[in-house]
C-alpha cells in the first residue's frame, strides 16, 4: 500500500472511529470487546483498501467484517462455554435498566418530527459535523444547529423520559 493510501485510510479511521465503535458496542454490548472487534475489522478493511475502489463503501464493508468477526467469535466462544449442574457464585450485571431507558429513548425520538429525529441521529448516532449533516439535509448550518437544539431541548422535557426514569435527571424548573 502506497503513502497516500495509507493516509486516505488513516483520515478514514479518524473521521468515522468514533460511529463505527458505536456500531461495534451494539454488536458486543461490551467496550473492552467493542474495540478489539473494530480493531479486527479496520485490519481486514486496511488489507483490503486497494480493492475496495467505491469509497462510499467503506462503512458497509467495515460493518460488514465486524459482523463477521463478531459471529466467529462467538461460535468459536460458544464451544469454550459447557453447560454444568453448578451454577457459578459470580453475580451477573442486570442490563434491564439500560434497556428500559433505551427503548424510552427510542420512543422518544420517535415522537420527535422527522426533520428533528434525521438531525439528531446524524449528529449523535452517526457523529457527522453539522456541516455535512447540513449537506444532507440540504439547509444552512444555522438551520442545522438549531433544529438539533430544539430536538434536544424536547428530549430534555419529555415526560415519558423523566416519567419512566426519575433518577434521571430533568431540565424542567
Amino acid at each position: 500500500m502506497n503513502k497516500t493510501r495509507h493516509e486516505e485510510f488513516r483520515e478514514y479511521v479518524t473521521a468515522r472511529g468514533p460511529a463505527l465503535l458505536r456500531q461495534a458496542m451494539q454488536l458486543t454490548s461490551d467496550r473492552a470487546e467493542a474495540e478489539d472487534l473494530l480493531q479486527a475489522a479496520l485490519a481486514k478493511t486496511y488489507l483490503a483498501w486497494d480493492r475496495i475502489h467505491d469509497r462510499a463503501a467503506v462503512d458497509g464493508y467495515v460493518r460488514r467484517a465486524m459482523a463477521n468477526t463478531q459471529i466467529s467469535w462467538w461460535r468459536r466462544r460458544k464451544l469454550e462455554i459447557y453447560p454444568t449442574d453448578e451454577l457459578p457464585d459470580q453475580p451477573v450485571d442486570d442490563h434491564t435498566r439500560r434497556t428500559e431507558l433505551h427503548d424510552a429513548l427510542g420512543r422518544a425520538l420517535d415522537r420527535l418530527p422527522a426533520r428533528q429525529r434525521l438531525a439528531v441521529m446524524l449528529r449523535y448516532y452517526e457523529d457527522m459535523p453539522e456541516s455535512e449533516i447540513a449537506e444532507v439535509l440540504g439547509v444552512s448550518v444555522g438551520t442545522v444547529k438549531s433544529t438539533v437544539s430544539r430536538a434536544v431541548a424536547k428530549l430534555r422535557d419529555d415526560a415519558g423520559l423523566g416519567g419512566d426514569f426519575p433518577d434521571v435527571p430533568s431540565q424542567q424548573p
